[in-house]
């Protein structure tokens, strides 16, 4: 059977390219095709113990059995327009109750813009988080960061990361998660997240916090690091878990089938690598 084989940040270096499309035996499985690639790619197999694997836009692991048709994503563990809904809504559909946005993009968000989202006529208090390019770290240097995402994937998760937060603060009202990616130089923004409620006690500090840290956990973006002692991808310690993954891999099949066929509604951001 045939799959496509998507590298990211350090594996795509190994590999020497983004993509390839492989024939498997038939049964195959996610550990299987990390043995196949160590044969087939010698530079990979220092890198595959560690690697984490995504098929159709949700992690996987070992036992995961592939099929026909599978998009497999292959990456380390993640480093640490106007605004728009990002589900895309149609003329018929009803407004969201709660305004919900997540973006990945190359563009430097308005933070004014960001705020108003957010904000209800029942707002009283938005708490913003923003990450800024470091230029200096202990004695290390840093000229530049360059991100990379699999978007597809990001989305998902960042959509799963605000889930996560309204179970544990159901008093927020606005989220928004937005990553910048590309070449970033000293003091620009990297990544925003946006939290809304009525009262400053209803969560919203805790929320933005636990926002950005499990984004470094489960979204997958990777940095790599540009300075005076070279370029260095940034890999993160984190692996996911089943407990991470909030649909079955053949649930998420079915999703990617049926996306396939609706017709395009414009994308917020970032092409594929």
């Amino acid at each position: 059977m045939r799959i496509d084989v998507l590298f990211f940040a350090t594996l795509k270096d190994r590999a020497g390219t983004p993509h390839l499309t492989m024939d498997v035996p038939n049964g195959a499985d996610i550990g299987q095709l990390k043995a196949l690639l160590s044969q087939m790619q010698p530079a990979l197999a220092p890198a595959l113990g560690t690697t984490i694997a995504a098929v159709n836009h949700e992690f996987a692991f070992p036992e995961t059995p592939l099929h026909e048709g599978d998009e497999v994503a292959l990456f380390p563990p993640v480093s640490g327009g106007i605004l728009t809904d990002e589900r895309r809504m149609t003329n018929d559909e009803e407004p969201p109750p709660l305004p919900e946005l997540f973006l990945i993009t190359e563009d430097e968000p308005n933070l004014n813009e960001l705020v108003a989202f957010v904000t209800r006529p029942t707002t009283g208090a938005v708490c913003l988080f923003t990450g800024t390019v470091r230029g200096q770290t202990g004695e290390r240097r840093t000229v530049r960061l360059e991100y990379e995402a699999y978007t597809p994937m990001a989305e998902g998760k960042m959509r799963q990361v605000a889930a996560e937060i309204r179970a544990r603060w159901p008093a927020v009202e606005g989220l928004a998660i937005v990553q910048r990616i590309g070449r970033l130089d000293v003091g620009d923004l990297t990544v925003l997240i946006a939290v809304s409620a009525s009262h400053r006690d209803a969560g919203v500090f805790e929320a933005a916090r636990y926002g950005i840290d499990r984004l470094k956990e489960i979204v997958p973006i990777w940095k790599k690091e540009i300075g005076p002692q070279g370029e260095t991808w940034v890999e993160g310690h984190y692996h996911p878990t089943p407990a991470d993954v909030p649909q079955r891999i053949g649930s998420a099949r079915e999703a990617m089938a049926n996306d396939a066929h609706k017709p395009s509604q414009g994308s917020g951001a970032g092409a594929r690598r």
